[in-house]
C-alpha cells in the first residue's frame, strides 16, 4: 500500500470515529429532548394558572392600588435596562447561543443609542464567556444547570430580577431565550418581565383554551371575592408570576439546545458518511491507479525481453 493510500484510509478511520461520536450524541440530545417535552407539558397548565390569577387580581385591584406597590410601580423613567439572556452552558449545537447574543446585544445597542444603559445577565456558560469577551461583564451569572433547570435556579434568578427592580437598579427587566417550536425550529423570543403592566401576563388577551370552552358551554366566570384584598394577593402572585415566566423561559431553552444539537448531530454524522464516501472513492482510485501501473511495468518488462 503507497503512502497516499495509507493516508487516504487513515483519513476514512478518523472520520468514522467522529462519527460514531455525532451519532451517540445526537441519540443522547434526543433522549434529553423528549423529556425537556414532558416537562414543558406539565408545566402549561400551572403557569396558565398563575396567568390567569395574577391578571384577575391585577383587574380587581384596579390600576392605583398596583401603582402603590414597590414591585408593582412603574418606574418615573426607563434610565437603566436589565437584560437577561438565557443560553446553554455547551455548545455543538449550532446557532443556538450565538443567535441569542446576537438578540440581546443589538437591543442593548438599541437602548445605549437612545441614551439608556443596560444591565446584563446571562444564563449559561457560553452566555458568560461571550459577554465577557465583548466587554459586557454581566451582573448576573447562572451556570452549570441549563441541561436540566430546577424551579429553585428560575426563583434565585427571579430573585435577583425583583430585587434589582425594587431596588432602583433598573426600570425594565427583559429576557431573551429560544422558543421551543419542534426539534428542528427555534425562534428568539423577547419578552418583558417587569414592570408588570408592560408584560404579556397584563395583554388582557384571554387563555385561548378557557375562552374556547367557555364559548362552548356558555359558561360565565364567577365573581370573585378576594380575602386578604386583592391587592395583597396580587404581591404575592407577582413574585410567583417571575418565577414561572423564567422557569418557563429555562424549559423552553432546555428543549431548544437539545432540539438544535440533536439537528446539529444528525447534519455532522451525514456530512460525516459524505466524506467516507469520497475518501473511500479517492483511495479506490489510488489503489487502481496503482495496478495499473504495476500492470503497465509488467508487460514493459515482457516486451523487453522478446
Amino acid at each position: 500500500m503507497s503512502a497516499t493510500q495509507r493516508d487516504v484510509k487513515a483519513r476514512i478511520g478518523s472520520v468514522k470515529n467522529i462519527q460514531k461520536i455525532t451519532r451517540a450524541m445526537e441519540m443522547v440530545a434526543a433522549a434529553r429532548l423528549r423529556r425537556a417535552e414532558q416537562r414543558i407539558a406539565a408545566l402549561r397548565p400551572y403557569a396558565g394558572a398563575i396567568r390567569r390569577m395574577t391578571r384577575n387580581a391585577a383587574e380587581a385591584a384596579g390600576s392605583s392600588e398596583i401603582s402603590n406597590l414597590p414591585i408593582l410601580s412603574e418606574h418615573d423613567s426607563e434610565s437603566t435596562i436589565a437584560l437577561l439572556l438565557v443560553t446553554g452552558d455547551r455548545g455543538l449545537a449550532g446557532a443556538f447561543n450565538s443567535q441569542i447574543v446576537r438578540a440581546g446585544l443589538r437591543a442593548g445597542r438599541d437602548y445605549e443609542g437612545d441614551g439608556r444603559s443596560t444591565l446584563y445577565s446571562a444564563v449559561g456558560r457560553r452566555g458568560v464567556s461571550t459577554l465577557t469577551f465583548r466587554g459586557k461583564d454581566p451582573v448576573g451569572r447562572y451556570v452549570g444547570f441549563t441541561d436540566r433547570p430546577a424551579y429553585a435556579d428560575a426563583r434565585s434568578i427571579a430573585e435577583d430580577l425583583i430585587a434589582a427592580y425594587v431596588d432602583g437598579k433598573t426600570d425594565r427587566v427583559e429576557i431573551f431565550y429560544n422558543g421551543y417550536i419542534s426539534p428542528l425550529t427555534q425562534e428568539v423570543r423577547r419578552e418583558t418581565l417587569l414592570p408588570l403592566q408592560q408584560a404579556t401576563i397584563l395583554e388582557g388577551a384571554e387563555d385561548d383554551d378557557e375562552a374556547e370552552e367557555g364559548h362552548r358551554t356558555g359558561a360565565h366566570h364567577a365573581l370573585v371575592e378576594y380575602e386578604p384584598d386583592a391587592k395583597e394577593i396580587l404581591a404575592r402572585l407577582v413574585p410567583d408570576y417571575v418565577e414561572i415566566s423564567v422557569y418557563r423561559a429555562l424549559l423552553e431553552s432546555t428543549a431548544s439546545e437539545h432540539g438544535a444539537r440533536m439537528t446539529a448531530m444528525r447534519n455532522a454524522s451525514e456530512n460525516a458518511g459524505e466524506l467516507i464516501e469520497d475518501l473511500t472513492l479517492e483511495m479506490n482510485r489510488a489503489r487502481q491507479a496503482e495496478i495499473t501501473q504495476e500492470i503497465m511495468e509488467v508487460v514493459a518488462g515482457a516486451e523487453s525481453l522478446t
